[in-house]
């Protein structure tokens, strides 16, 4: 495949997988808004755009995977929760627990450790600490996506690894593109997305490309 065809196919198959509840997929539509803001804030206010990014954008985003996203058998898909987090690309549901973890032990070990092993000055009030341990959590976020990209370098070629980080990258801007009704759709009572719109629309894609 292409570059652009397997970025589609990454964007489908985590769509089609992973998204069919439609709180989880309004939940998503919140947390791209929030990145997109982080992603403005990064450039003025790094710790505070990691703030945005880690309290309100991923918990937002796992909030949908881990409580309303079904686990059981995909009967539109024909597979099984387990085939599923085997085939996934990027960060499956064990990945993101190990990610989160270490998201969530920064503050513990920063407590411990208040220069951080000597990357800051230890911090001299409540205003300082939480804005060194954003920092900490900035470069815990741009890690994970440096550490899998490479990761996949080995596991699938350069092309996959460079395909799921500018998929990452971009899911903000491509959530809000095909999540913006999931409001709508949530009023009317369809909490489950059954994918036959997406089913045409990707077939469609794929031939164009």
């Amino acid at each position: 495949m292409t570059f652009l065809q397997e970025l589609q196919q990454q964007r489908w198959d985590d769509h089609r997988y992973y998204h069919h509840n439609r709180i989880n997929q309004f939940l998503h539509l919140l947390s791209a808004m929030c990145f997109l803001a982080s992603y403005i804030l990064v450039f003025y206010y790094p710790a505070i755009a990691a703030l945005v990014g880690w309290l309100l954008a991923m918990s937002l985003r796992q909030t949908g995977h881990f409580f309303f996203e079904p686990l059981d058998y995909d009967k539109v898909n024909k597979a099984t929760h387990e085939y599923k987090e085997k085939v996934k690309v990027g960060y499956n549901l064990r990945r993101k627990v190990v990610l989160l973890s270490i998201w969530a032990v920064v503050p513990i070990i920063m407590l411990i450790e208040p220069s951080f092993f000597g990357a800051f000055v230890p911090a001299a009030n409540l205003y300082e600490f939480i804005n060194n341990m954003a920092i900490v959590w900035l470069f815990v976020g741009l890690g994970a996506i440096a550490f899998r990209t490479v990761h996949l370098f080995i596991l699938m070629g350069v092309q996959s690894g460079l395909v799921w980080a500018c998929k990452i990258i971009t899911d903000p801007y491509h959530d809000i593109k095909i999540y913006y009704k999931s409001i709508y759709y949530i009023m009317k009572g369809e909490m489950y997305d059954n994918m036959e719109d997406w089913y045409e629309e990707a077939s469609f894609e794929n031939k164009a490309l």
